[in-house]
């Protein structure tokens, strides 16, 4: 590793904060915590932490000596200073005196001693931060440093390693035990610059922030020369034979989805997301001999417990030529998965006398032979974490098995780290929103219709692919919902465009709940002055296109096995047609027609097919010059042409997704026409 250290940055963000009362101290503080957070080999999604003894003046203006660390979930990536709320030390070490002090007692007591009350709460590991007398400490879980952790002869590696530098600490779980015995290993050989904690991770300290970063830097180089130099290939990791024809995502990932809702029953929310993450690594562990021994030993570290369980669900490769016969052996696995871990709950769950609530069985990652891993969250951004935290698992199993063997914490400890409930109350238990861990494509995504429908579906919790023929305009849109928010480039009248387009969408998120099929034109004109060409253009867009894209959504919807939503832009042309507009009504009530049939045709497979009847929008169909023409030839102005309805209203693209969000909603509703013009007698479905 190299040293990212600069001192022109280290000033600036002294300066930078002093202007808001922040001392140099804490200002230098985030500043190397930035470093590491920015390095995700040493800190990744909320892990590692980092402190600083300072002085801060308190209400009466008196300078209190406190432990300024960081604060529970805080991403050291982005940390700004209130992220490492100020803790009273005097109480602190008070509590070393103490011969037992409970989670909880020693959460309220670090709360109680804030400066701040509002402040997040401490690092579970604060008191291990107090106990050391250094002024700043540097712990992470880097990669490395949990592959040497994880040895079974850890301490005597440490040693090699280090000669003396580093201090070894047995496992025990986080927490005031384990602050007291880091606090002892140090105390007895006060010389050493850093603890290297079995099962966990390492800990730097220095009188400076940079020598304590640097530190950090040099002994997890030092741990990556050892398994360099000393690095063999077991045979646990000789590769099997794998079929020569390995399906891709856009196949296997909606399988996996249905499994996954086939699996979760009651126990479970029926609909999560997955992403496959692959690389050469990843494929050296997925297609080892030895991946149903070394692949289920349990975690690196055991905060990893709380991302992805204590192991994965294996499965078998995924041949594209016998899908059928291994979703049938994927099944099984993932149903083996959930056996097991009830059987593991229920085991530990009488070990501490029958008080904990189950948590759903389901396994967050998939480890798959020739194709890859999954990570399942109930987020995309979840089931990317998911997948991080499953890559730095792997890399550290690897990593360890090259220089000896991996060796996880007992199962016991898995389950008091799952179960534990201070790091179960970093995970959040909110409401979720009405669309939540559904995935919608919204086509013609970079106009103002579909702009509007894509934030509609995004501020109720959908996971949103916006597809546009301009790939700039989709990304436009896609950059005002931001996340993992997915921006395609995609022609609907072009099956090959729209087929890329829907495996892009399975490979992102995992498959497809909704799809709102919005893209058009108009094309102006009588009929029998019409050219062919231009008649038939309009149909393709207009009917042909929409078929595309709804059979390849219904192909993803058939492979999940979960239903889903059709949603069809069709518009008050198709029932009450205008002058001129001949080729874009016919077109548009060809479609109609369409939206009736594959309602008919798939009620049987849980698929809701329902479309809006819009007019009157501001959009590229309806252009600001066609909007003053069409005012002028009626003798009124703009505004009135565009609230010329029932209730003399202009109706809005927000208008108009709203109702695409209402059919979605509606459970069971299909074959229904929501119309949205402001009340049109003429345009009325009955």
């Amino acid at each position: 590793m190299d040293s990212l250290w600069s001192d022109e940055d280290e000033r600036r963000f002294i300066e930078r904060y002093a202007q808001r009362g922040v001392n140099a101290d804490l200002a230098r503080r985030t500043y190397s915590s930035r470093l590491l957070g920015s390095v995700p080999r040493l800190v990744m999604h909320g892990g590692g932490n980092t402190s600083v003894k300072t002085q801060i003046p308190d209400v009466f203006g008196d300078m209190i000596d406190v432990l300024c660390v960081k604060g529970s979930g805080r991403d050291l990536a982005t940390i700004e200073p209130d992220g490492h709320p100020a803790v009273r030390r005097q109480p602190l070490d008070r509590l070393r005196s103490l011969a037992a002090l409970s989670d909880e007692d020693m959460v309220n007591a670090q709360r109680q001693n804030l400066l701040d009350t509002g402040a997040p709460n401490p690092s579970v590991e604060t008191l291990l931060h107090a106990y050391l007398p250094h002024k700043f400490i540097d712990h992470t879980h880097s990669i490395t440093s949990t592959a040497i952790a994880c040895l079974p002869d850890a301490q005597a590696v440490c040693e090699r390693i280090f000669g003396g530098r580093i201090g070894f600490v047995p496992y025990i779980m986080p927490g005031f035990q384990l602050a007291k015995m880091a606090a002892d290993v140090f105390e007895r050989d006060p010389s050493v610059e850093g603890l290297l904690l079995a099962k966990h991770g390492i800990f730097t300290f220095a009188e400076t922030a940079r020598d304590a970063y640097e530190l950090m830097i040099e002994m997890v180089t030092l741990m990556e020369r050892y398994i360099v130099e000393q690095g063999t290939t077991p045979a646990a990791l000789t590769p099997i034979d794998l079929p020569s024809d390995i399906a891709g995502p856009d196949i296997v990932l909606p399988i996996l989805r249905g499994l996954i809702s086939e699996a979760a029953t009651d126990r479970a929310p029926g609909r999560w997301l997955l992403t496959r993450r692959v690389n050469a690594r990843i494929l050296r562990f997925v297609n080892g001999r030895g991946v149903n021994d070394y692949g289920i030993r349990g975690v690196a570290t055991p905060e990893q417990v709380i991302r992805i369980k204590s192991r994965p669900a294996i499965l078998p490769p995924p041949s594209a030529s016998t899908i059928d016969g291994w979703r049938v052996a994927a099944e099984q696995a993932i149903d083996d998965f959930i056996a097991t871990y009830d059987t593991y709950f229920e085991a530990h769950n009488q070990r501490v006398g029958g008080i904990k609530k189950p948590l759903d069985p389901l396994p967050r990652v998939l480890v798959v032979p020739g194709f890859g891993v999954v990570g399942i969250g109930k987020t995309a951004v979840e089931a990317e974490v998911s997948a991080d935290v499953a890559e730095a698992w792997i890399d550290a199993v690897l990593d360890a098995e090259t220089v000896g063997t991996f060796e996880s914490i007992t199962p016991a400890d898995h389950f008091d780290m799952e179960y534990w409930s201070l790091e179960q109350a970093k995970l959040g238990k909110g409401a979720e929103k009405r669309l939540a861990r559904h995935v919608v494509a919204i086509t013609g995504g970079g106009g103002a219709i579909g702009a509007a429908t894509a934030q509609a579906f995004a501020r109720e919790g959908a996971e949103v692919a916006i597809l546009d023929l301009d790939p700039a305009r989709a990304e436009a849109t896609r950059a005002t919902i931001g996340g993992r928010a997915l921006a395609l480039g995609c022609d609907v009248t072009d099956a090959a465009s729209v087929d890329s387009a829907m495996a892009r969408i399975a490979a992102h998120f995992g498959g497809l709940d909704i799809l709102v099929s919005n893209a058009g034109s108009a094309t102006a004109g009588m009929m029998a002055d019409m050219p062919d060409a231009d008649l038939r253009g309009s149909f393709e867009l207009n009917f042909f296109g929409h078929n595309v894209m709804a059979r390849a959504a219904v192909r993803v919807m058939r492979q999940q096995g979960m239903g889903g939503v059709l949603l069809f832009n069709v518009s008050k042309q198709a029932v009450n047609p205008g002058p001129d507009f001949g080729a874009y009504g016919t077109a548009k009530a060809a479609l109609l027609a369409l939206v009736r049939q594959y309602a008919l045709e798939h009620g049987a497979e849980g698929i809701r097919v329902n479309a809006v009847n819009a007019d009157r929008i501001r959009s590229g169909l309806l252009s600001p010059a066609m909007i003053e023409a069409r005012s002028e030839s009626r003798g009124v102005t703009p505004a009135q042409y565009m609230a010329g309805n029932l209730l003399r209203q202009e109706v809005t693209a927000e208008d108009v997704a709203e109702a695409f969000v209402a059919s979605a909603l509606l459970r069971k509703t299909t074959g229904n026409v929501m119309t949205v013009d402001g009340g049109n007698v003429a345009a009325m479905m009955r």
